[in-house]
């Protein structure tokens, strides 16, 4: 069993664990706490996390977080499984949200190169933490996945 240490607070003596749960629900009430959720359409979390987290726009900004400039095809190539509508209209909406920059060379045939803004590479350095972690608990989540397997 994990131990864990105490601290001491003004009502009390409080696990870390309690303690970090209690900064991460303040955190979460801040982002959430002023939307009314009956009436409000507008979520910023849903909206701006809709395009960020998706599976195949995650992909493209590891990509282009690794090759600093890549054109479609090279993309298409590295993002397997993606269709070329796909992809195209993942790296419209990643330029729209300002994560990437799109350069078109008038040369023939015509050239367009893809490439991290600084914004997406603030992004990137984000995301970066979140695959060390997947990494760091795959095992443990494909175990998980495993034992509720079996009970089924």
């Amino acid at each position: 069993m994990e131990e864990v240490s105490l601290i001491e607070l003004g009502m009390g003596i409080v696990t870390v664990t309690d303690n970090q749960k209690l900064i991460v629900a303040n955190k979460i009430k801040k982002m959430f706490g002023h939307i009314d959720q009956k009436t409000e359409e507008y979520c910023p979390i849903r909206d701006v996390m809709a395009l960020a987290s998706d599976k195949w726009s995650i992909l493209i900004v590891l990509f282009l977080g690794y090759y600093p400039v890549l054109r479609f095809n090279k993309l298409k190539k590295y993002v397997y499984g993606i269709s070329s509508k796909v992809l195209s209209e993942r790296l419209k909406m990643l330029e729209v949200d300002g994560y990437i920059t799109r350069t078109m060379y008038p040369e023939v045939p015509i050239r367009v190169e893809y490439q991290l803004t600084n914004f997406g590479h603030s992004y990137l350095n984000k995301l970066l933490e979140l695959t060390e972690w997947v990494t760091t608990y795959s095992d443990t989540i494909i175990a998980n996945r495993k034992k509720h397997k079996e009970k089924n």
